[in-house]
């Protein structure tokens, strides 16, 4: 059985199958629902139903309390219709945001690499070409291991049959150990994607500053490279930060391509670098490197963030404090199941983003 809900404010219509969640329908229509967790832990994907029915699924009762539950509010992530349902929303959808559908794929591993003693490089050939825009992630099924776990893509869109990821390995995380581990060259995944509201502003033609920590510098790297590959005349300045020479992964890459593009800059940062690494750039965290950089004057910028909770809070404050602000700042959090179930998925200094 398949039943309607009709998204307000919107008036977009999505068919939700039996025993499908309105987010997981939404998503893969086209229709974005603002969500975080995914499964029903942290109330970021609350929706209002207006008319109609739905189980509320399996939601937390400390993201959905009984009160709100008796106002017919319910989890987009764990909610399945009853009946034809009518749905508010609290969307703020950007303009520049394509709504790519979210598919299923199979990927085929084609290489491994070391990228740095954490980071593996992992490579894979998908059964399709799968549309997204730079920035996004997607979701990865991996083998007796519960859930999914969710990636940042790290190739341009334009290879759309290929796919990029960095892979941090977490201490005691059963998800990132089989893939540094266990996972062989030839092996398939299942994978579903795009997802995310992390994505080029290419509208708004402001220079962009890039501040990236660990993994977290697969989505800039797809970002930088898809605006140089179109020709994109604004200036990028990528910042990225690591420990030491060792975990400065793809440095040649962006150092060949600052040399090729007059208008990439490419700023390296070490706040622990070794006595062996005889480092000559700029030593301190990576938010710090772009407060010298601009002499702690960031407006005119779009600024895009990501890596780990601590640096996201660290750049956001320096560059509010360079008077650059909520409207220009975009942000992708890397949270790990070792960070707790808690961490909070936004900024408290954002209502938005």
């Amino acid at each position: 059985m398949t039943y309607e809900v009709t998204v307000e404010p919107t008036g977009d219509v999505i068919e939700v199958e039996e025993d499908q969640t309105i987010l997981d329908a939404a998503l893969r229509q086209g229709v974005w629902l603002p969500f975080a967790c995914g499964h029903g832990t942290c109330g970021t994907c609350k929706v209002t139903v207006t008319d109609g029915d739905a189980d509320v699924g399996e939601a937390s009762p400390f993201a959905l309390m009984e009160s709100e539950r008796d106002e017919g509010v319910v989890l987009a992530c764990c909610a399945k219709p009853e009946s034809d349902l009518t749905i508010e929303a609290d969307i703020d959808v950007d303009p520049d945001f394509a709504g790519h559908p979210v598919n299923d794929y199979v990927g085929t591993v084609t290489e491994i690499r070391d990228l740095s003693p954490t980071i593996k490089g992992l490579f894979f050939e998908l059964d399709g070409e799968m549309e997204f825009q730079a920035g996004q992630y997607i979701n990865l099924h991996i083998p007796g291991v519960e859930g999914t776990r969710a990636f940042s893509i790290a190739n341009k869109p334009s290879d759309s049959n290929t796919l990029e990821l960095h892979v941090r390995l977490v201490p005691e995380g059963a998800g990132t150990t089989y893939l540094h581990n266990e996972l062989q060259v030839g092996d398939t995944l299942d994978v579903s994607g795009p997802y995310g509201q992390f994505f080029t502003r290419k509208s708004d033609e402001q220079d962009a500053i890039f501040i990236a920590g660990g993994s977290g510098l697969s989505s800039p790297q797809s970002m930088i490279k898809e605006l140089l590959e179109e020709g994109d005349q604004r200036k990028m300045y990528l910042f990225q930060g690591a420990r030491n020479v060792a975990e400065l992964y793809n440095r040649e890459i962006f150092e060949a391509l600052a040399e090729e593009h007059e208008n990439f800059f490419y700023i390296p940062a070490l706040n622990a670098p070794e006595d062996a690494d005889n480092w000559e750039g700029f030593t301190g965290f990576v938010h710090e490197a772009a407060q010298d950089y601009f002499d702690n004057k960031f407006s005119g910028h779009k600024a895009y963030l990501c890596g780990p909770p601590p640096m996201i809070d660290a750049a956001i404050t320096a560059l509010m404090q360079g008077r650059l602000f909520e409207r220009d700042i975009h942000m992708e959090r890397f949270v790990t199941a070792a960070d707790g179930a808690e961490e909070q998925t936004r900024s408290a200094l954002f209502k938005r983003i």
